[in-house]
């Protein structure tokens, strides 16, 4: 299995994973709203039943009707709140096969119900209980059945519920008149009870339809999230939430492409005697301290700090989002910071300290590398490796801002007037002189 294939079917498990656990969780939600939902109903008959008590005897002549539904209501409700139970326990009986828990648990709500008319009918001997409102409870399930998020279950919940309730109305319509069960035909033609079964159908596919497209949006959220937690994981604390947005917006940025971009190099000068002067948890405190403010500094302005150096850093401005001018981004960014360093060490906040800083502009190749477990989005090409020998040729003149023509040709007038042409110089590792330009502060 290749290393993407693995990638791939981690993600499909994971994501297999969250979807039985919403599902456990709709259905504890769904079993409080079953319970809620059928005992708002028995209250509401209920007090029909005192404001209407001589219609109701008029037409089934005995109380059985109104105690059978009372009796069906707390039967169901006792088993939902079963069900919530052994979920809550996270019941192994229900979790090892979720598809078949809910199949079985539908039959078993609308069997109920079916078995409450055909006990009304049987003794009450009167079929006038499916013409009654009663038989809406059925879209209830119906409806209901949505939290299961499957398209198939919510389909069987509304054909179910229409055969159950077409087989029964079928049977009384066809039973012939007992004497002593004194039951009569339902006052109703098959074209009514057809219809009541067909709209049940026509409901659970509509309720189908609701939880495939639920699904598919809870789908599409939680691979957004993946892809926001790729790219956390990618970059880390490098990248401004800013720069992360354009990321997850611009996924494809990500892939290996060849980018115009601005590389700078940052080194903090005489730092191997500081470390031998000091305790070293007096050197991590001075690095961060530099560091912090100059993290920011380098978000600010949409650069990336694609590595940590020691004693100073590689950032990156144009990739992996690419700026309108990278290098007045990265030119900015270095002002700022050796700006930022002086009036930290004036308010007694760090030590005496002078950085260099090189700058160089051209094209690099930048993309993910490494495996499914791990990558690190890297850039590579020439330019690394100009900005780095810019940098370190602070040190021979003295200076703590270098750049490269490149990058000075991209600048505005207003700041290009800070900078000063050095004589050409011959890189380290090149044959061609360059023309460097120093900041003047």
């Amino acid at each position: 299995m290749t290393i993407k294939s693995r990638g791939s079917t981690q993600k499909t498990i994971l994501l297999e994973e969250l979807f039985n656990d919403e599902i456990f969780k709709s259905e504890r939600l769904r079993s409080l709203l079953l319970i809620g939902l059928l005992g708002l109903e028995a209250g509401f008959l209920l007090i029909i039943y005192f404001f209407y008590k001589a219609n109701y005897l008029q037409i089934f002549k005995s109380h059985i009707a109104i105690y059978a539904i009372f009796i069906f209501t707390f039967v169901i409700i006792i088993y939902e709140f079963l069900v919530h139970y052994l979920l809550g326990k996270k019941s192994k009986s229900l979790l090892l096969n979720p598809r078949v828990y809910g199949y079985f648990n539908s039959f078993s709500e609308i069997s109920l119900l079916g078995i409450l008319f055909i006990f009304i009918i049987e003794y009450s001997g009167q079929t006038i209980i499916l013409q009654t409102p009663a038989t809406l409870t059925y879209f209830i399930f119906i409806v209901l059945s949505t939290f299961r998020l499957n398209f198939k279950l919510s389909v069987f919940t509304g054909s179910f519920s229409a055969f159950t309730y077409i087989l029964i109305s079928m049977y009384y319509a066809t039973y012939f008149a007992d004497e002593q069960l004194n039951l009569a035909r339902p006052e109703f033609s098959g074209m009514q009870y057809l219809g009541q079964g067909l709209i049940m159908i026509i409901t659970g596919i509509a309720a189908g339809f609701v939880a495939n497209l639920i699904k598919k949006k809870m789908i599409t959220s939680w691979k957004n999230m993946q892809e926001k937690n790729e790219v956390i994981d990618l970059f880390g604390q490098q990248i401004s939430p800013q720069i992360a947005d354009n990321i997850l917006k611009k996924h494809s940025e990500l892939s290996g492409t060849r980018k115009k971009v601005c590389i700078m190099f940052l080194d903090i000068r005489e730092f191997t005697p500081y470390v031998e002067q000091h305790q070293p948890e007096e050197v991590v405190s001075y690095l961060n301290t530099l560091f912090g403010f100059m993290i920011d500094i380098v978000q600010a302005h949409q650069g990336v700090i694609n590595q940590f150096l020691g004693d100073g850093f590689m950032a990156t401005f144009g990739a992996p989002v690419e700026l309108d001018n990278s290098s007045q981004q990265a030119v900015e960014t270095a002002q700022e910071i050796i700006h930022k360093v002086q009036d930290e060490f004036k308010k007694g906040n760090i030590p005496a300290t002078r950085i260099g800083i090189g700058l160089h502009f051209d094209e690099a190749v930048t993309g993910n590398i490494g495996s499914s477990l791990r990558k690190q989005y890297s850039i590579t090409g020439k330019v690394v490796i100009m900005a780095s020998r810019i940098e370190q040729l602070n040190k021979k003149y003295n200076t703590q801002l270098l750049i490269s023509k490149e990058v000075y040709q991209q600048l505005d007038k207003q700041r290009q007037h800070t900078f000063e042409l050095l004589a050409a110089t011959r890189i380290k590792g090149s044959k061609k002189q360059v023309l460097l330009y120093k900041y003047t502060v």
